[in-house]
């Protein structure tokens, strides 16, 4: 009777030691940004809706710890509001540090309608991961001796850099598009070529990356290459919580040039 009781158990048994171990449920949690947030969790993935910053994995407590990407935006009179405008959202929501340099300290006015007072100017802006640059009324930046100086000084501890519209010009003047495949405004195409030669100026492309620089077309474009390169740091699902947080339904990945 034993025997036959055994028998008749021993499937739950071996049912039962087969079952996989429950897996635990991810908590997502807001980086460390200073807020009371800090201490919140979260059941979904997403953004925080106290500071807008893109919630992590609680267990991956490495990448809380992480250094953040910093971005400089170098603004000057005349720079146009959606160039930079659109990019620092992105970044910002990205959870990237973002600040703004001039040549001076003294408030810009960009478009005639915009004041803006930089974080820095060119004599005190500290390092950043990454250099970035908008269009506008470039040449004020791009025909100054004293900026293009300033730029290529800080190129060995620059890790990248991204223009927007005619930023790249700017860039250009540092020698930093040459023999590169890049993208500028749509009327300002064959400007560029002009300007840098040896780089091949492309028409009809939202953005161009040719690996440690990416260069953009005008103004909302700035927004989809900005977008590319929270992917390339931080992967695309970080890309796209930015892009459905914005409301910003234009995106779609892969859609510029990566030429390597």
């Amino acid at each position: 009777m034993k025997k036959l009781v055994l028998l008749l158990l021993f499937p739950c048994f071996v049912f039962a030691q087969k079952q996989p171990a429950a897996v635990p449920a991810t908590v997502y949690v807001c980086p460390p940004c200073g807020s009371s947030c800090d201490t919140i969790s979260f059941s979904k993935a997403g953004v925080c809706p106290h500071c807008n910053m893109i919630l992590v994995d609680k267990n991956k407590k490495d990448s809380l710890n992480e250094k953040k990407t910093s971005i400089c935006f170098y603004l000057y009179d005349g720079v146009e509001v959606l160039d930079f405008a659109g990019p620092m959202e992105v970044f910002s929501y990205a959870g990237f540090k973002v600040f703004t340099v001039s040549k001076t300290k003294a408030p810009l006015l960009s478009q005639g309608i915009l004041k803006i007072i930089p974080d820095y100017s060119i004599a005190d802006a500290p390092q950043a991961d990454i250099f970035a640059v908008f269009g506008g009324n470039d040449e004020v930046a791009a025909d100054d001796p004293e900026v293009i100086s300033w730029i290529k000084s800080r190129d060995k501890t620059t890790s990248s850099y991204f223009s927007v519209c005619t930023g790249a010009f700017i860039l250009g003047k540092a020698g930093l598009l040459d023999q590169l495949q890049v993208t500028t405004f749509h009327r300002s195409i064959e400007n560029l070529q002009r300007a840098v030669p040896s780089a091949k100026v492309l028409k009809n492309t939202r953005y161009v990356d040719a690996g440690r620089i990416i260069t953009t077309a005008g103004i909302s474009a700035g927004i989809d290459g900005a977008l590319h390169l929270v992917a390339k740091l931080k992967g695309k699902e970080a890309a796209m919580i930015v892009a459905q947080h914005m409301e910003y339904d234009k995106y779609v990945p892969e859609q510029g040039l990566v030429v390597r």
